[in-house]
């Protein structure tokens, strides 16, 4: 039974050439889980907005939404406010209020449901999200996890019958992120929920899914079965390469039978298929950098006096020229030790070096000229003007001379860009200051597979050209491609550190899918390219 139809839906922004979406068409039956995916500013979160009444943007549309047979328009605000759920990227713009408890409460008490019944299901629901230990706690103290866990939680106790999120994971670690797309999964198998899910991370979603869409240009131009979208997606790489490992693996080695969606049928498919006389590659060729760019020594930090430490004891010492990768979960600290390495906060304990240099000693804010840059998580924090060109204009951007090409977003707001776009006009802004040491933080949120292909290389050159460049990120796919050496963040402090091919083949979680599906195989394989090759150097199994 259809509970969701789209209808050569078209939308266009106000002062927009190019609408954003362009006679999109969709059908959902009820029960489905569907994943939505594409390139950035392909119109994902546009079409998303267009489905939940209270969100639509302002603009010329055409085309029409119905909802269980019905116009979305004629729905009562009661029935679209609580059977159609929405949650969002970030978690922090949906919180608003300040207890557990009572943003639980707070859409029950706006649909003026009893006292009694109010008590009843949000008992239910911090049961069922093992919400309990943190019932009573303010939203402001809450990890990233937790709040995005208490959003869903938030939308479910009001009982809605579709359920749609907009790149739910983008802030979140990759186990945090694991174990939400699960919960997406219980709560469809479980409860008969239909889910929406627009995402980038497509390594656990896509195995978990019954409709893959694809959308290019503001229109659907793929929609279907798994399988039968990533078999269609061969010839185009750059969509191809947002797929789980797995399936990009099978369409490397243009293979025959079925197209394996998890890590377990990729591991299964390498077995089956290739011989491992060859176990590894020759390893890569170790930096000799002796110059130190950033260092830390004993550094501690907490943010009121009476709280926990943030930063205990923090030791670390990156090499001039290096592209450092920093993991961890949510809340371990890895954004607090680069906002004190960029100057924004003050260890009570400890040395902060640059370039060797005391960070105390860089006076009259000598560290930001043409020495250290930082590009925050929350991007939109360096917006000040009205359209991306005055933004490269007020840095002293040179538009023609970026590694990367935003002619076509230079009129547009940017808080209009989507996520990914954000991200890549936030760092052509601080690129403008000629850092030396270059500071990111999360810097491929919200970004597609290729569109972070073509950062890496940006980074890479950066790095190439001598700078120093740190990055706190939870994509380890990002990680293991691009850093020379990545490091373990745990309560406050760096529990390990190696080159990708050491440290993602040593973790169990905080590890890439081609790791998982090569170990026991094949030796220190941190990314897909490395496991090709070796399938490729060893030959198919004759039997």
């Amino acid at each position: 039974m259809e509970i969701l139809a789209v209808e050569d839906l078209t939308f266009s922004y106000p002062q927009c050439i190019s609408p954003a979406l362009r006679n999109a068409s969709l059908r959902l039956e009820r029960g489905e889980l569907a994943v939505l995916c594409g390139a950035t500013g392909s119109g994902k979160s546009t079409l998303l907005r267009m489905l939940k009444r209270e969100l639509i943007p302002n603009g010329e549309m055409s085309g029409r939404v119905m909802f269980c047979g019905s116009p979305l328009g004629e729905l009562s605000a009661r029935d679209s406010a609580s059977r159609i759920g929405f949650v969002m990227q970030r978690p922090e713009q949906q919180i608003v209020t300040d207890k557990v408890w009572h943003e639980l409460a707070f859409g029950l008490e706006n649909l003026g449901v009893p006292q009694e019944e109010i008590a009843r299901r949000t008992a239910e629901i911090a049961s069922y999200f093992g919400i309990i230990s943190w019932y009573g706690s303010d939203t402001a103290e809450l990890s990233g996890g937790q709040k995005q866990l208490l959003n869903l939680a938030a939308v479910l106790v009001m009982q809605p019958e579709l359920l749609i999120l907009d790149e739910p994971t983008a802030q979140l670690d990759p186990i945090a992120a694991s174990e939400f797309i699960s919960t997406l999964r219980k709560l469809n198998q479980e409860l008969g929920i239909t889910i929406l899910l627009a995402e980038h991370r497509l390594e656990e979603a896509v195995p978990l899914c019954d409709r893959l869409i694809v959308m290019e240009n503001g229109g659907i131009t793929a929609n279907g079965s798994p399988r039968e979208v990533i078999a269609s997606l061969r010839e185009r790489p750059e969509l191809l390469c947002g797929m789980p490992a797995a399936s990009r693996l099978y369409a490397a080695l243009d293979s025959g039978g079925e197209c394996p969606l998890t890590v377990r049928e990729g591991k299964e498919y390498i077995a089956a298929g290739f011989r491992n006389e060859i176990r590894s590659l020759p390893a890569a060729e170790k930096s000799s950098a002796t110059e130190t760019a950033l260092e830390f020594r004993d550094v501690f930090f907490r943010y009121e006096r009476q709280s926990p430490d943030v930063l205990s004891g923090l030791s670390l010492k990156i090499m001039k020229g290096e592209l450092f990768c920093i993991l961890g979960g949510n809340g371990s600290g890895k954004t607090t030790a680069l906002s004190a390495a960029a100057g924004i906060l003050r260890p009570y304990c400890g040395d902060i070096r640059i370039f060797g240099k005391k960070q105390k000693e860089y006076r009259n804010r000598s560290l930001y000229r043409e020495c250290l840059a930082m590009l925050p998580q929350d991007v939109q924090t360096v917006f000040l003007r009205n359209t991306v060109r005055e933004e490269l204009d007020e840095a002293g951007a040179d538009a023609a001379a970026l590694p990367y090409d935003l002619s076509h977003l230079m009129d547009k707001h940017p808080y209009d860009l989507s996520g990914g776009e954000q991200q890549l006009t936030a760092l052509a802004k601080v690129l403008a200051a000629k850092p030396k040491l270059l500071l990111l933080d999360e810097p491929t949120k919200g970004m597609d597979a290729a569109t972070k292909q073509g950062i890496i290389n940006v980074l890479k050159k950066l790095r190439d050209s001598g700078i120093t460049v740190v990055a706190v990120t939870h994509d380890v796919e990002f990680a293991a491609v691009c850093a020379d050496r990545c490091a373990m963040f745990f309560g406050g402090q760096i529990v390990s550190t190696g080159t990708p091919e050491d440290f993602f083949t040593a973790n169990t979680f905080y590890t890439t899918a081609a790791s998982r599906m090569a170990r026991g195989i094949y030796d220190r394989t941190a990314v897909l390219d490395d496991v090709i090759s070796l399938c490729r150097m060893n030959g198919r199994r004759e039997d």
